[in-house]
C-alpha cells in the first residue's frame, strides 16, 4: 500500500553538489557583490598589512579578547550562519562558553541546557527528552546543530571537544529550515590554533565517578595546526541512578589558516555504554485522592529500580570537511560537507506500582499506605535504531556598498539525505522480577543477549533548502533586516510486518514551504543595540522521523515568533546585558482527533514573556553568568478533542525558571563560586491535573592554583540533595540528579 501528498507545487530536489563546484558558484556572485579584486594567493601570509590583504590585521585583537576556555562572555557568533557581532543578532541568544561548563561541571549538553532559563524537558517513552523553550518543543532530533549542521540523532552529546553551546530562542527556519520552531541549540567545537597548548583534565567524585579529558593542540606550520580531544568516564551513577560509561576521541587539523584558502577536517567517535533511570511514578496522598493531587514520590533521588542487566548503548561518529574562501576582508565562503552515522540499543525498566493483590497490605498504593515493602512490578522499553546521514551547505557572508547603504549580506544553499531504520525485538522476551521501595539497586538482570530484532520500519529523506538575508545600514543608527528561505523535503517511510512473507506499507511526505524573517535596529552607540524582530517557522510530521495513515496527509505546523529587545555592553565591553519581550504563537498545532483517529492541525497556543541576561565581568575580580524567563501569559487558544482545555495554561510552561552562576577571585590563588537554579511549577505534558512542584538547587565551587600549570576544582551540584521532577510525562517524571561531588585537577602545559 502506498500512499502520496503534495502539500504545495512538487519540485524535484536538487542533487548534491561537490565542494568546488558550490564554492565556484556562489564565488561569480561573491566578486560581483564585493567589487573588490580578488587577492593573490599568498598575499596575506607574505603581507598582512598590505593593502589589498585577505584580511585585516587582527591578530594581535585575537590574543587579547577573552576566549571561550577564559571568559563567560562571548562577543561573535556563527548561528546566524556567518560570522557576526552578537549585537547584530535581533533575537534571543543566549551563549555558553567553555569556561562556564567547566566551572559548573557540566559534561553533556541536556546538563548545559537545564542551566539557561526558558527550557524544560518532556520525558517521552521512549527516553528521549524533548527539549522545550517557552513551552514550544525544540526536537532533541532535529533542532539540536554541530556547527551550524544538524545532528539528528538521539546520544549523549558530551562537551569533551566544545568551545562553547548558543541557544537560540524564537523561530528560526529562515537559518536552519524545517522543525526550529521553538528556537535551536548550536554545539561549536574546538578548533586547531596556531600554538602549542595542552591541558588535561582528571575528576574523581561521587559515584565512584572517574573522568579524564584531553586537550591537545600543536602549530604544525606557518598557517597550519592540529587539534586532539579525549574522554573517558566511567561512574556507578550519574546522581539519578543509572551508571555511565563512554569514551570518545575528536580531531581537528587546519591548514591555510587566515589565508584566501583555509581547509580543515574534523573527526568524531563517541561510544557509550550507560544506564538508564528511565521513571519514577507520581503517587497520590490516598487511593481516593484526585488526580490532581498526585505528586514526586518520597525517595531519595539518586535511588535507582532498574535492572543490573538494563544499558543504554550508543555510537556516534562524523567526518567533517571545511573550505573557507576569503575573496576580500568582507566577503568569505564557507563550505562544509559531513558524512555522519548513528547507532543506539536501548534497554530500560518501565516500573509502577503494583496492583492491590500483591501489595503487603492488600491496598492499593498511595502515601498513605507506602512503605518499603511496596511491591513494584517492571516493565521494558527497547529502542533499537541507526542513522545515516550526509549534508552538504554552502554559506555566503558578504559587506559591501550597493544603492547608497552598507549591507551585510548573508545567503547559502544546504542539502541533507537522511536515512534511520527501527528495530523491533523478535523472539523470547524474558520475563522482569518485582522489586520493592526498599530495595533499590537490588541488582536483578535478566539475560538480554537472548533477543533477536527484525527492521520494523526505515525512513528516507532528502532535503535542500536555500535563502538569503541582508542587514542595511539605513541611516547612522538604524539597520533593518529581512530574509526569505525556502525548503524542499521528500519523505519516504516503510512500516514492515512481522509476518513471512513480510508485508510492506509505504508512506510518503513532500514539503515545500517559504519561512520569513525581519527586524528593525536602533543602535545609537557602541554600547546599546535595540531590535524588532518578526519570525516564522514550520515543522512537518516527518521532524521525528515517522509517518503513519494518520499524519502524512497533514500540512506542517506553522508558527510565529515576535521580541522586541535591548543589549547592552558596558564601557570597557567586559560586561553584557541582555533583554527581550517576546510573543510565541503557533498558528496551527497538530493533535489527534480520539474519534476519528487522524491528526488535524486544530490547535493554536501562544507564550509571551521576557527574558535577560547578564553574563561578564563586573570586576577585575567577579564574574557572573545569569539568565531568567518569565512567562505570566500561556494560553491554549484553540483546543482540540482530547487535547489540552481551551484556555487553560499549556503544559511545560512554569511563569518563571532562571540560573544564576557567579564567581570570585578572592585571592591571586583561590577562585570560589556559586550558583542557583530555579524553576516555577509547571503541569506534565497533556495536562493530567496537577503541576510538579517548583524548585530551586545550590552549587558550590572552589578553585586553587597550586601553581602556574597546575590547579584543582571542587565542584559541589545540588548541595542540599534537593528531591525534584527535572524531565516530565503525565505517568511519570525522571528526577533531577542528587548531590553529586566532584574533585577535578588541571594540568596546562
Amino acid at each position: 500500500m502506498s500512499r502520496n501528498s503534495s502539500h504545495k507545487t512538487k519540485r524535484q530536489p536538487l542533487s548534491l553538489m561537490p565542494l568546488g563546484a558550490m564554492a565556484a558558484g556562489f564565488g561569480l556572485a561573491s566578486a560581483a557583490i564585493a567589487q573588490t579584486a580578488p587577492v593573490a594567493p599568498g598575499t596575506a601570509a607574505s603581507a598582512p598589512n598590505t593593502e589589498g590583504a585577505v584580511l585585516p590585521t587582527v591578530r594581535i585583537r585575537a590574543s587579547t579578547e577573552p576566549q571561550g576556555k577564559d571568559a563567560y562572555q562571548a562577543t561573535e557568533t556563527r548561528i546566524g550562519k556567518g560570522k557576526q557581532d552578537i549585537r547584530d543578532i535581533p533575537q534571543s541568544l543566549t551563549v555558553i562558553t567553555q569556561k562556564v561548563m567547566d566551572d559548573r561541571g557540566l559534561t553533556n549538553v541536556k546538563e548545559v541546557l537545564k542551566n539557561t532559563s526558558g527550557i524544560t524537558f518532556l520525558a517521552a517513552e521512549g527516553g528521549e527528552e524533548d527539549i522545550k523553550i517557552h513551552g514550544i518543543s525544540l526536537q532533541s532530533t532535529g533542532d539540536v546543530f554541530i556547527d551550524g549542521m544538524r545532528d539528528p540523532a538521539f546520544y549523549d552529546r558530551d562537551t569533551f571537544f566544545m568551545d562553547k553551546v548558543e541557544l537560540l530562542r524564537g523561530s528560526a527556519s529562515l537559518l536552519f529550515g524545517r522543525g526550529s520552531t521553538g528556537g535551536a541549540v548550536n554545539q561549536v567545537n574546538k578548533q586547531a590554533r596556531l600554538a602549542d597548548e595542552n591541558e588535561i583534565n582528571v575528576s574523581v567524585g561521587s559515584h565512584s565517578a572517574v573522568r579524564a579529558v584531553g586537550d591537545f593542540n600543536r602549530r604544525t606550520g606557518e598557517n597550519s595546526a592540529m587539534r586532539i580531544g579525549t574522554m573517558v568516564n566511567e561512574a556507578d551513577s550519574n546522581g539519578a541512578g543509572s551508571k555511565i560509561s563512554k569514551a570518545a576521541i575528536a580531531g581537528t587539523v587546519r591548514w591555510g589558516i587566515d589565508q584566501q584558502d583555509e581547509f580543515s577536517l574534523t573527526g568524531f567517535a563517541l561510544k557509550n555504554d550507560n544506564g538508564m533511570n528511565f521513571n519514577v511514578r507520581w503517587i497520590r496522598p490516598t487511593a481516593t485522592s484526585p488526580v490532581g493531587d498526585s505528586t514526586l514520590l518520597p525517595v531519595d533521588p539518586n535511588n535507582y529500580y532498574g535492572m543490573a542487566s538494563d544499558f543504554n548503548k550508543g555510537t556516534a561518529r562524523y567526518v567533517t570537511l571545511t573550505h573557507t574562501r576569503r575573496f576580500s576582508p568582507n566577503v568569505e565562503l564557507l563550505t562544509k560537507i559531513r558524512a555522519a552515522n548513528y547507532t543506539r540499543d536501548q534497554r530500560a525498566t518501565l516500573w509502577n506500582f503494583g496492583g492491590a493483590a500483591v501489595q503487603p497490605d492488600g491496598l492499593p498504593v498511595s502515601l498513605a499506605t507506602l512503605s518499603d515493602r511496596t511491591v513494584l512490578t517492571r516493565g521494558l522499553q527497547i529502542k533499537k535504531q541507526d542513522m545515516q546521514t550526509v549534508t552538504a551547505q554552502s554559506d555566503l557572508s558578504a559587506k559591501f556598498k550597493g544603492l547608497g547603504f552598507d549591507h551585510s549580506l548573508q545567503a547559502g544553499i544546504d542539502f541533507a539525505n537522511e536515512k534511520k531504520q527501527v528495530y523491533a525485538s523478535n523472539g523470547p522476551i524474558p520475563a522482569k522480577p518485582n522489586t520493592t521501595i526498599g530495595t533499590p539497586f537490588d541488582g536483578a538482570s535478566v539475560n538480554e543477549d537472548v533477543r533477536t530484532f527484525r527492521t520494523n520500519n526505515e525512513y528516507t529523506s532528502k532535503a535542500y533548502g536555500v535563502y538569503i538575508q541582508d542587514l542595511i545600514q539605513i541611516a547612522p543608527a538604524w539597520k533593518v533586516l529581512a530574509g526569505l528561505r525556502y525548503d524542499n523535503l521528500d519523505g519516504k517511510y516503510d512500516q514492515y510486518s512481522a509476518a513471512v512473507p513480510r508485508v510492506t506499507t509505504s508512506y510518503r511526505m513532500k514539503i515545500s514551504e517559504i519561512s520569513k524573517r525581519a527586524a528593525v535596529l536602533f543602535q545609537p552607540n557602541e554600547q546599546w543595540s535595540f531590535h524588532l524582530m518578526g519570525a516564522t517557522s514550520f515543522n512537518s510530521s516527518g521532524d521525528t522521523y515517522s509517518l503513519s495513515p494518520a499524519n502524512v496527509n497533514v500540512p506542517p505546523e506553522q508558527s510565529v515568533n515576535v521580541e522586541l529587545g535591548a543589549k547592552w555592553d558596558s564601557a570597557d565591553g567586559k560586561l553584557s546585558a541582555r533583554a527581550g519581550i517576546f510573543r510565541n504563537k503557533k498558528l496551527q498545532e497538530r493533535n489527534t482527533d480520539p474519534l476519528v483517529n487522524l491528526v488535524t492541525l486544530s490547535g493554536k497556543r501562544h507564550a509571551s514573556g521576557l527574558d535577560v541576561d547578564l553574563v561578564g565581568r563586573i570586576t577585575a575580580e567577579w564574574e557572573v553568568f545569569a539568565n531568567f524567563t518569565w512567562m505570566p501569559d500561556a494560553k491554549i487558544d484553540v483546543a482540540a478533542p482530547g487535547a489540552e482545555g481551551q484556555g487553560a495554561r499549556p503544559s511545560m510552561t512554569p511563569r518563571y525558571s532562571g540560573s544564576l552562576w557567579t564567581t570570585y577571585q578572592a585571592t591571586p590563588k583561590l577562585r570560589v563560586g556559586g550558583g542557583l537554579n530555579a524553576r516555577s511549577g509547571q503541569q506534565p505534558f497533556r495536562n493530567p491535573g496537577f503541576f510538579a512542584p517548583k524548585f530551586v538547587t545550590a552549587d558550590l565551587m572552589a578553585e586553587y592554583a597550586v601553581q602556574e600549570p597546575l590547579l584543582f576544582k571542587l565542584v559541589v551540584s545540588n548541595v542540599a540533595n534537593k528531591r525534584y521532577a527535572d524531565s516530565l510525562y503525565p505517568t511519570f517524571y525522571v528526577p533531577g540528579t542528587g548531590r553529586v561531588l566532584t574533585l577535578t585537577g588541571t594540568y596546562k602545559f
